[in-house]
């Protein structure tokens, strides 16, 4: 590393995080930089997730960063197809593209004491040093499918919603789906009208609000291009709904009886069937799992063709899937709407820092990260969307802006010291940790099981606050949290 050129860094996924550290180290002067990916193309989660109806939850004003508004979205909350293009035509202007190697999924990063350099190997055998390194893998990138007894002797197709089989024709035919969360909700709707039949089973129910869903029309598009403040009103509009029901979380929690009457209001008005609506209702305060917006999914529910089991699982058979009530509902296709392995950060890459420290030794009771970006004993090693970063309610591409930011601090404090590798205190990491899970603590989130929690019980993946409180806890890099150790 030389003082002119700046660390040499390698940067790992080109979804939101890889592409906004990017134009991040672009704008700051930072050149020496390489993207990998395993896909061939960019766009993390929202090239992979192709399942009918995929779109964002989250009103895209605010689901964008900041500096680069998008006024031709279609569709406030808008489809997985043009989150993607909005990806690729940010890689694409800011001249990315060439600086990303596709198909270069990294199975390990190992750090070298004696030279204070990483390398970063990928599945091909292909090697790569760098002085930083910076994971953009995010928290939900690898599908979770159910340990279910006799999963794989099923004869018929059987996917995850993540890996969805568009080879598969659904028409007229059998179809179970497994799981109710956040990609089922959506997909569901858009499956229900051309199946057979469908069995939903659900192993609890959650929260579903009124999605705050419009389409916007040409004119409204040419405004947003001809007045860019109007689409920062409603970005701000937005980003205020979203801080107010953060506060509930935790600070607030007297704003929760409001949420829980909303999502009560809207299943009373969507489903008339005192049973299905009984199946329905959440035995959790509303927040402890993940809140979902729909429009759709309970008409889909209530549809002749439809079925919701509610009992459990007790295995898969060759023709279709047994209750725990002992009965087979017979098949022709599976779909796992199961979510993701969201608690296993950076899963399946080994990572090796100071004296051979491994990272997932050292998260064996759960993840952890100083700001949910660095670990003490692993120098120049940086996280986006990391422990402790996820959200109840906003948009994740707010705090990967602050991320991003923060980290470019850090890379100037290494680029005004050559020599020298930064590495996060382990005082200052365990105190930042306890006083996260201090807060975590008083959460809605302690009261359920659900994928923010690890095995062990701890809370590795939420931020317990707004996100203008952690922009605060992350607008500037204290150098007393870091040491500069020379090589």
């Amino acid at each position: 590393m030389s003082a002119r050129s700046g660390p040499s860094i390698v940067i790992i996924g080109t979804g939101f995080g890889g592409l906004g550290m990017a134009m991040e180290l672009r704008r700051a002067g930072f050149e020496n930089f390489t993207l990998l990916e395993r896909g061939d193309d960019v766009g993390g989660v929202w090239r992979e997730n192709t399942y009918p109806g995929a779109a964002c939850d989250v009103p895209s004003p605010l689901y964008s960063f900041s500096y680069e508004p998008n006024p031709d979205w279609t569709k406030r909350c808008a489809p997985q197809a043009e989150i993607h293009a909005y990806l690729r035509g940010l890689a694409e202007k800011h001249g990315l593209l060439a600086k990303i190697r596709f198909g270069a999924e990294v199975t390990e990063t190992e750090y070298d004491d004696a030279t204070g350099t990483w390398t970063v190997r990928t599945a091909d055998g292909s090697e790569l040093t760098a002085d930083v390194v910076i994971s953009a893998v995010g928290q939900l990138s690898r599908p979770a499918v159910p340990n279910i007894p006799g999963l794989e002797s099923f004869e018929g197709a059987a996917f995850h919603s993540a890996e969805w089989d568009h080879e598969v024709d659904l028409t007229g035919k059998r179809v179970a789906v497994i799981g109710t969360g956040a990609s089922a909700i959506q997909f569901v709707p858009e499956i229900q009208p051309k199946v057979a039949e469908l069995t939903v089973f659900q192993r609890s129910a959650t929260w579903i609000l009124p999605k705050p869903d419009t389409d916007y029309g040409p004119r409204l598009r040419a405004l947003f291009r001809a007045v860019p403040p109007t689409q920062l009103i409603e970005r701000v509009a937005w980003w205020a709904v979203c801080e107010t029901t953060s506060l509930s979380i935790v600070d607030v929690p007297a704003i929760r009886p409001i949420v829980e009457r909303i999502g009560t209001g809207h299943l009373n008005k969507q489903v008339s069937d005192p049973v299905l609506r009984a199946k329905l209702i959440p035995d959790a305060p509303p927040g402890c799992k993940r809140g979902l917006f729909s429009n759709d999914w309970f008409p889909a529910l209530a549809q002749p063709n439809v079925q919701v089991e509610t009992g459990g699982i007790n295995e898969i058979t060759p023709t279709g899937v047994r209750g725990a009530d002992g009965v087979l509902h017979e098949v022709d296709v599976i779909i796992y709407g199961t979510g993701f392995k969201g608690t296993e950060f950076l899963w399946p890459m080994t990572i090796t820092g100071g004296q051979g420290r491994k990272l997932h030794d050292e998260w064996a009771d759960g993840a952890r990260a100083f700001k949910g970006i660095a670990v003490a004993g692993f120098p120049n090693l940086f996280m986006l969307y990391g422990p402790n970063t996820n959200l109840g309610a906003g948009s994740v591409v707010h705090i990967i802006e602050s991320q991003t930011r923060y980290i470019r601090q850090a890379l100037e404090l290494l680029a005004a010291r050559p020599g020298r590798v930064l590495a996060v205190r382990p005082a200052a990491e365990a105190a930042y940790d306890a006083r996260i899970q201090a807060r975590l603590d008083r959460s809605v989130w302690s009261f359920c099981t659900s994928w923010y929690r690890s095995a062990a019980g701890r809370i590795t993946n939420n931020w317990p606050g707004t996100v203008t409180g952690y922009r605060l806890e992350t607008r500037r890099l204290n150098p007393a949290d870091f040491e500069l150790v020379e090589i």
